[in-house]
């Protein structure tokens, strides 16, 4: 455990059973990986990397392995299969095929166990990437056609539909989840990034890249930070590595943009500078647009989430 929360910048010394979102950092305090880590026996976790960083993540577990460490690595991607539930019904319709009491009281957000459903025994994940209330399934490969049938029809009264990687891309960004090689980088750090409520400064052995992050802290205001922008026309679309501008002078780029349909507007975010710092008063007092196929559009930026940003939906 101790060489593993020594990799994990959060601190994933919690219950069996819990998950932890947290961050990999190098010694300058840049996002080498974005994962979850559940906590399953006193002395195995599981890690839940993104779908291209698989070789990446696991190639840093072994470069950052003590040679007297007696740790054992086992790749699961191909033993499992992930099935996500996610939404308002998410709830209703799970509870329709499993025994296990699926409430918020029996089933907090954050937490991770084994159920029965349909045939299979599955670990339900109560976790999200799309800002609502929803579970991630991990479903023995050979069970995970007959598990994702039962899902369908158990949510067909519901309306229940599968969605693809564009809609997720649009949940995700109503919410400002960040994505790991657009938004996040080995070269952004995570106080920029704000990232830090994932970094547990005062845990027993510290973790790597922790000295850089406090240096950073303690230089003052940042510089740079990562900001979502909300614009103000409904028309527009942006994708990445449009111009944000303040007050007629660039300041950044941005790093992600899509149509977020629960806001009506296309959403952007991305990395600005500002050589007094990136505060609240500056962010409030800018005339920030975003120029797009040659044209510049009013945005609203924002450091927290446009949609649901007291976490109201996730945690209910």
């Amino acid at each position: 455990m101790s060489y593993l929360n020594r990799i994990c910048s959060n601190n994933i010394d919690v219950a069996v059973g819990r998950m932890v979102y947290t961050q990999w950092l190098n010694e300058r305090g840049g996002i080498e990986a974005d994962v979850t880590v559940t906590r399953l026996a006193e002395d195995r976790f599981l890690v839940v990397s993104g779908v291209a960083c698989q070789n990446r993540d696991m190639a840093w577990l072994r470069r950052n392995k003590p040679a007297d460490a007696m740790v054992f690595f086992t790749d699961m991607t191909s033993a499992m299969a992930v099935v996500t539930v996610m939404g308002p019904k998410s709830r209703e319709t799970l509870s329709k095929l499993t025994r296990e009491d699926m409430s918020d009281a029996a089933f907090p957000f954050a937490t991770s166990k084994e159920i029965e459903l349909g045939y299979a025994v599955v670990r339900a994940s109560r976790i999200t990437y799309v800002g609502e209330l929803g579970w991630e399934l991990y479903i023995p490969t050979e069970f995970a056609p007959s598990v994702y049938d039962l899902v369908n029809e158990a949510g067909e009264e519901f309306g229940i539909r599968p969605y693809g990687y564009h809609t997720m891309n649009s949940l995700r960004m109503e919410k400002c989840y960040r994505h790991w090689g657009h938004d996040i980088t080995d070269e952004d750090t995570a106080l920029e990034a704000g990232l830090g409520f994932a970094s547990d400064f005062n845990k027993e052995g510290g973790f790597i890249g922790k000295e850089a992050l406090l240096a950073q802290k303690e230089a003052g205001p940042l510089k740079r930070r990562f900001v979502a922008f909300l614009f103000e026309n409904p028309e527009p679309l942006c994708y990445h590595e449009e111009p944000i501008i303040a007050d007629g002078k660039i300041v950044g780029r941005t790093t992600a943009g899509m149509f977020c349909h629960s806001l009506g507007a296309t959403v952007a975010m991305g990395y600005i500078e500002n050589d007094a710092g990136v505060t609240k008063d500056w962010l409030d007092s800018a005339a920030f647009e975003i120029e797009v196929e040659c044209e510049r559009y009013t945005v609203k930026p924002s450091l927290r989430s446009f949609y649901d940003p007291a976490m109201e939906k996730i945690k209910c």
